[in-house]
């Protein structure tokens, strides 16, 4: 930190009062000699802590001045917690809903990592380890390893005891909570079978392992009453593996959050009353603080210029590559990058009013309001639920009433077993089977699947809206034409042009060079170079006067352009920067830049609207450039000069309407639309919390990928829809005979055997079904 006024020193001192404030924390602190403090300006302070002593070491001047009590003002409340599934549920601390019992995620922005992810991938670690020699145990037949009889019925019987207590009892607490909730509330769903289920297969094999006598002779299997120890272990596992991939989705909010407030720099270059400049921690900074700004520096917070100029790149904010001149007067936003010149800046807004902050915030809320295809099985479970334990009663009570000897045992075990056959194994599998298999496919077609709500509205969508920059176009100027008048060739031209650029740090100016390389030129050394803000550059290049911009530029060294105006003004309308070159006071001709169309774009667009969807260009570029992209793609609507609440705006008005939506961008920008949108498509080569945002991104960066995301997403649905099918299907036809229907006329009881049986079958054939992506066509 560059030094400033003040003499600091750790000696210990005395005063004659008995008390100060810490001006850090605003504690009293003791002034006695063993207090901690700190000379500044002349004064002396007193800290409560080394740690409010180094805080304010990091930025004296800010503590000295008594100005930290307006940033303590500004200071929100505590996090909140709500349901993505559910916003009217707001609590003050982290748990589960009491509706759907999923996780409640911070209604903030926050980049801590989920305490439930680190918590739920250490319980299906564990539980996966008993659940390995728990199968091998139970079912080692099957594959030539006969444990079950080496050990003997009981030993292997007590063996499985010992590992699924543990994972029952502790490992599946999580479940158990939210199962006891859902029943507590009245909202039935998949919680509420998976903990029914699981907790009467424990107590039934509890049963079967101590007191097996209490079962009918047809319960019994050679030595004894089988268990389902592992059916419940196996439960547990599949059911963490499901929600591990579901908050591993959800923890990328955090990591698209992370992302945005990377772009705002962690300090603030301060200019005190009396000149000095010093380094200041960002969240030190308030309205109306003078900042300097200096070339390559991240913009700190929203302010005003009030001296130089410079070149910003707003890209974060517009989307569009060329930076903008920024001049006394003008406004800067925070996160964006100052790129030649150096500015002093007055804070206008900070922290939450930011424009970033603002981003941060939509980006967040969006993300929040997201329903996963977890809520389908939930739906199923919401009638199956019910159900089966209407079916579990009415069994019990049918049992007691006009069963054979002992009734309560043949009562006690029907009703268990319909409890047991109704859990369906399979049903922590069917969705993030489905979703790894089509993630790998999509992969191997340049499709990233990232969440798998964005697969189950993507076969939905009608329409979709599209980022120009870097989506419908490659995002970077290039020279376009090079226009020569009479008397003067198309290479003198652009060698001169290129010469004079290479002084200039315009942005244009790179595509300018870049383009006479192209061609095999060398561009020369220009001298007595000048830039003009807003109009162009000039100087000396070979000895000849060169001159470089718009028509303004002209106008300054005195040349009309009437020849070349209609040649420029139709290079415009095709959405290209058009500028002047002038040789020694005469008008030589003109060179165009632009941001070329993506050579795939037309073809996508076209495929887009053979599908059905009606496409939207939204981008923060001018209405003309915007037109003639649209043109020359058959674009159906055009929206140009959005800001990024615009985007989201748009998405929501078309949602309002009945739209399903899905956004395709590449910036900053993008980010709250991509994540208000039905579906967030990004393109890889975009900005990172571009691709954070979005639920799918396309790796190729180009739309082609769009058309091979909508047929996999199709597929994908359809898979996982067939996968419940199966997970609910053997159960439910196993209920009835569970429930013993089939007793008074075949004498039949469900065996342990039959009921294991429709346990692995729902589960080979899931697992069958969702490899079946692997071969889908795209």
């Amino acid at each position: 930190m560059t030094s400033h006024s003040g003499n600091d020193s750790d000696h210990q001192v005395q005063k004659d009062s008995d008390s100060s404030t810490d001006p850090v924390c605003g504690m009293q602190v003791k002034t006695n000699g063993d207090a901690l403090t700190r000379t500044y300006g002349g004064e002396t302070f007193f800290f409560c802590s080394e740690d409010c002593r180094q805080t304010f070491d990091e930025d004296p001047w800010f503590y000295a001045s008594g100005r930290s009590g307006s940033a303590g003002q500004a200071a929100g409340p505590g996090t909140q917690w709500t349901c993505p599934m559910h916003p009217e549920i707001v609590r003050d601390e982290p748990g589960s809903c009491p509706i759907c019992g999923m996780a409640l995620e911070p209604t903030v922005p926050s980049d801590e990592p989920s305490g439930e992810l680190v918590d739920f991938t250490r319980r299906m670690w564990i539980s996966a380890a008993a659940a390995v020699p728990l199968v091998i145990l139970t079912m080692g037949e099957l594959i030539g390893i006969p444990i079950r009889d080496w050990l003997g019925h009981r030993i292997s019987i007590y063996l499985e005891f010992l590992l699924a207590t543990p994972i029952v009892l502790w490992a599946g607490q999580p479940f158990f909570q939210r199962g006891v909730e859902s029943i507590r509330n009245l909202s039935p769903n998949m919680w509420t079978l998976i903990s029914l289920g699981v907790g009467a297969a424990y107590v039934y094999s509890l049963f079967a392992t101590f007191a097996p006598d209490v079962f009918p002779e047809q319960y019994r299997m050679g030595e004894g009453v089988g268990t389902y120890y592992e059916a419940a272990v196996v439960i547990i596992t599949l059911v963490f593996v499901g929600q591990v991939l579901e908050l591993r989705a959800r923890e990328r909010t955090g990591d698209a959050i992370r992302a945005l407030m990377d772009l705002a720099p962690q300090t603030a270059r301060r200019i005190l009353p009396d000149g000095t400049e010093y380094d200041a921690p960002l969240e030190n900074i308030l309205e109306d603080d003078l900042l300097r700004v200096r070339p390559g520096d991240s913009v700190p917070v929203d302010g005003e210029v009030v001296e130089g100029h410079s070149s910003v790149d707003e890209s974060m904010i517009t989307g569009e590559p060329v930076p903008v001149e920024k001049t006394e007067g003008g406004r800067v936003t925070g996160g964006t990058i100052n790129k030649n010149g150096t500015l002093a800046i007055r804070a206008t807004q900070v922290g939450a009013d930011t424009v970033l902050a603002q981003i941060v915030e939509m980006v967040a809320g969006a993300r929040r309001s997201r329903a996963p295809i977890q809520g389908l099985a939930d739906r199923v479970a919401s009638i199956f639920v019910p159900t089966v334990v209407a079916v579990a009663v009415v069994a019990f009570f049918s049992w007691l009433a006009v069963g054979p000897d002992p009734a309560l045992a043949y009562a006690i075990a029907a009703s268990v077993s319909v409890l047991i056959i109704a859990c369906p194994c399979a049903l922590g599998l069917a969705t993030p089977i489905s979703i790894t298999t089509a993630a790998g496919r999509g992969a191997q077609v340049g499709v990233l699947i990232k969440d798998a709500e964005a697969l189950e509205r993507m076969g939905r969508v009608d329409t979709v809206i599209v980022d120009k920059t870097g989506t419908l176009t490659e995002g970077q100027p290039k020279l376009t034409d090079v226009v020569a008048l009479e008397g003067y060739e198309e290479d003198h031209v652009l060698s001169h042009a290129a010469a004079l650029e290479r002084g200039s740090e315009h942005p244009l100016a790179e595509a300018i060079i870049d383009g006479a390389r192209e061609r095999g030129i060398t561009p020369a050394q220009a001298e007595d170079f000048d830039a003009i803000t807003g109009k162009g550059v000039r100087g000396l290049v070979d000895g000849r006067a060169v001159a470089l911009g718009n028509r303004a530029m002209m106008e300054e060294v005195g040349i009309e352009t009437d020849v070349t105006d209609e040649t420029a003004d139709a290079l415009r309308a095709e959405g290209k920067t058009a500028m002047y070159v002038a040789i020694d006071n005469r008008l030589a001709g003109l060179v165009a830049v632009a941001d070329p169309i993506k050579e795939s774009t037309e073809g996508a667009i076209r495929d887009l609207h053979a599908l059905g969807l009606t496409i939207i260009m939204a981008t923060g570029d001018n209405q003309r450039t915007a037109d003639a992209v649209a043109r020359k793609l058959g674009i159906d609507e055009v929206r140009a000069g959005v800001l990024p609440e615009d985007k989201q705006k748009l998405v929501e008005e078309l949602r309002a309407k009945g739209a399903s939506v899905a956004m395709a961008g590449d910036g900053v920008n993008d980010a709250p639309a991509l994540a208000a949108a039905d579906v967030g498509i990004a393109m890889s080569t975009g900005a990172d919390v571009a691709v954070e945002s979005a639920g799918i991104t396309l790796m190729r960066g180009d739309l082609v990928g769009l058309v091979r995301a909508r047929k996999l997403a199709k597929a994908t649905l359809r898979n996982i829809k067939q996968n419940l099918f199966f997970a609910f299907a053997y159960n439910a036809a196993g209920v009835p005979i569970a429930a013993g229907v089939l007793y008074p006329v075949l004498g039949l009881l469900l065996s342990p055997m039959i009921a294991a049986a429709a346990m692995s079958l729902s589960s080979v054939s899931v697992i069958s079904n969702a490899l079946r992506l692997r071969r889908i066509d795209l």
